[in-house]
């Protein structure tokens, strides 16, 4: 056998069917074989092998032992001359495998070999060449130095920026995600380390095969989509610490003691910097709003509260302390908390949302104004200015913000979809049959002939008509040239999507941090933005009551300060009375971001002796069927154990 080709699959069963499809659709002059090791997926990728692909070669595990252990399982195998490490997520050219070959036979002293990645957007990944991962090239990146510098020998030696991206080269450290091997190699320098559970192997492995003496080299010739690239999840908290946890036993391994303790501390030092920012980040974005809102309407009712008092007043008045500096910001806060759960605060910008939750949180003011005693009735005026003004601020300096070009304050309704539909008559009906068993808010479809609309044509069709995302009908169309029309087309910043043959779903790369982008019969998800509030409203209202009545339960619990305490941190929003729970750290990664649950999905059932495989399909349920109502059921029937630590 010339080539085996290993995939380690895990929860992906849509994206590894376009990947097995685009490899048996190669052209090729000699025999190959397919590994698939699935690392214990709950979804349906183990029966979608043995439906579509009876010829793989499947390793069926029944743990999750990581991604070197999963590759070493297929290795130790196959009797190849050649080995063939390929993500799930990854679609390949009809000619990559025997490009890749011929130029692994031409080039006795090639060890490695890596391609050309494209991202689902059709930009270039920067991981498809890179460098050893030195204290001064992990200093460079990890201080934003080869951002500064992109094409600088020095400053970008961790994605060798100084080599040009078309042109095939002798390169350090291969990516995981497409990594042919010489198997003569690995018989000389070992299999993938499995202290590397996930991330890492890849470097280390690269790094042994130079320390061999073979070479490892960059070959842009042949080309292949990567859906989920590392360039794209740089800024989730979860990969940055397996990531740079995982250069740290590298350093450990491979650099002197001394060069190993520096290395350890860059990154170490870069976890912190990594994770402030991506936290700082998420905060910003989540706050500077309503930051914004509060400061706005604080001034302005502030001003109006001197103003006021001092010309219209019956006389002259002068607003307690109490008044300004207590009063004025709960009536703010109650406004805005109104106008967070109408909706106001979503994308894009609804000026309806924000208006109806400032009415209903006035009337909620009015209401609690009527029943204050007479002494704390300080202006009703104050109180029907605000009525008028804290909607017009909001809006205002939101429109000043939109004509200023912030994008992230645009008006409008949620963005309709705008497709294009590119492939013949017949494949395209099929797709729109497809979209239209999904929930997704579609305004327009169009279908493009790519045999009558010339590749020119399209960029100005899809400009005209304003779309926004083009699903390609891989039926119609070689992986080759799906791969030029994305990169020809990228400059529009519109995203891609590819419909596999005969198959009632369709594929892309927008959210890289779940199982993938996929349209298929939509589901209510946890990551809905009314879900999010609600769930929130929920936890907050729930721990409220039961520290409430806490004198009159804690008797319940065996361990009730760390009830008090569970509720507590309800409270302020460092956990959630319903979350993911009793998972691995690797197979959390795969799942939505959640805070960590005092309860999880299988306190709502009876049966105790679940098993790890059923309770991550019940964690996939929560999260793809979310209802408040789904936390009260697991409140009530796992009441007594909130107590948990």
């Amino acid at each position: 056998m010339k080539l085996s080709i290993i995939i380690v699959n895990y929860n992906v069963a849509y994206f590894l069917e376009q990947c097995l499809t685009s490899i048996f659709s190669s052209e090729l002059n000699f025999e190959f074989d397919v590994f698939v090791v699935d690392n214990n997926s709950v979804d349906s990728s183990i029966k979608m092998i043995s439906e579509k692909f009876p010829q793989i070669k499947l390793i069926a595990n029944k743990t999750n032992n990581g991604f070197s252990v999963a590759n070493n399982q297929a290795i130790k195998q196959s009797n190849s001359e050649y080995i063939l490490l390929l993500n799930p997520d990854t679609i390949i050219e009809i000619d990559t495998l025997q490009l890749s070959v011929d130029f692994m036979e031409t080039h006795e002293n090639c060890g490695g070999l890596g391609v050309k990645m494209i991202d689902g957007k059709g930009k270039f990944l920067p991981e498809s060449k890179r460098g050893l991962p030195t204290p001064s090239a992990a200093f460079s990146k990890i201080f934003g130095l080869s951002w500064l510098f992109p094409k600088s020998k020095r400053f970008s030696a961790y994605y060798l920026g100084h080599l040009d991206s078309d042109e095939t080269n002798e390169i350090e450290i291969l990516s995981g995600a497409f990594m042919m091997l010489r198997k003569k190699t690995l018989d000389i320098i070992g299999l993938l380390d499995e202290d590397f559970f996930m991330y890492g192997e890849d470097i280390d492995l690269s790094y042994r095969i130079l320390k061999s003496g073979y070479k490892n080299y960059y070959f842009p010739k042949t080309r292949i989509i990567h859906f989920k690239g590392e360039s794209t999840k740089k800024d989730s908290i979860n990969y940055v610490f397996i990531f740079y946890k995982a250069m740290i036993i590298f350093a450990r391994k491979h650099f002197s003691s001394k060069n190993a303790k520096i290395f350890s501390f860059l990154i170490n030092l870069a976890i912190v910097v990594k994770a402030s920012i991506s936290i700082v980040k998420n905060f910003a974005k989540s706050l500077i709003s309503s930051i914004l809102d509060f400061g706005f309407i604080y001034l302005g009712l502030w001003f109006f509260a001197k103003y006021w008092g001092t010309h219209f007043a019956a006389q002259t008045v002068s607003y307690p302390q109490m008044f300004l500096y207590v009063i004025i910001p709960l009536f703010i806060l109650i406004n805005l908390t109104s106008v967070y759960y109408n909706g106001g605060y979503e994308k894009p910008v609804n000026a309806f949302k924000i208006i109806r939750g400032n009415i209903l949180g006035a009337l909620f003011i009015f209401v609690i104004y009527a029943l204050l005693p007479e002494s704390y009735r300080f202006s009703r005026a104050l109180i029907l200015f605000g009525v008028v003004f804290i909607p017009i601020i909001m809006i205002l300096w939101r429109l000043i913000a939109n004509f200023s070009g912030i994008n992230s304050y645009k008006f409008g309704k949620h963005l309709k979809k705008r497709i294009a539909i590119i492939g013949s008559t017949k494949e395209s009906e099929r797709v729109i049959e497809v979209l239209d068993k999904t929930n997704l808010n579609i305004e327009e479809s169009l279908h493009i002939d790519i045999q009558t609309d010339t590749l020119d044509r399209i960029d100005d069709i899809i400009k005209f008509n304003k779309l926004n995302e083009v699903i390609f009908c891989a039926k119609d169309f070689s992986s080759a040239e799906i791969i030029d029309m994305m990169t020809i087309l990228q400059h529009l910043n519109i995203d891609y999507k590819i419909a596999p043959p005969e198959s009632m779903f369709i594929i892309g790369s927008n959210s890289i941090n779940t199982a993938g982008d996929i349209y298929f019969q939509e589901l209510n998800t946890i990551n809905k933005a009314e879900n999010k509030r609600f769930k929130r409203l929920f936890d907050f209202l729930t721990s409220i009551f039961l520290i409430v009545i806490f004198p009159v339960t804690f008797f319940i619990f065996k361990f009730p300060i760390r009830y008090l305490k569970n509720l507590i941190l309800v409270l302020i929003s460092i956990k959630s009375i319903v979350g993911f729970d009793r998972l691995n750290s690797e197979d959390k990664f795969h799942l939505p971001n959640l805070k960590s649950g005092i309860l999880h999905p299988s306190d709502g059932i009876s049966d105790k002796e679940i098993s790890y495989k059923n309770l991550m399909r019940l964690n996939m349920v929560y999260s793809r069927e979310y209802k408040v109502s789904n936390d009260f059921i697991i409140l009530s029937r796992g009441f007594k154990n909130l107590d948990r630590d």
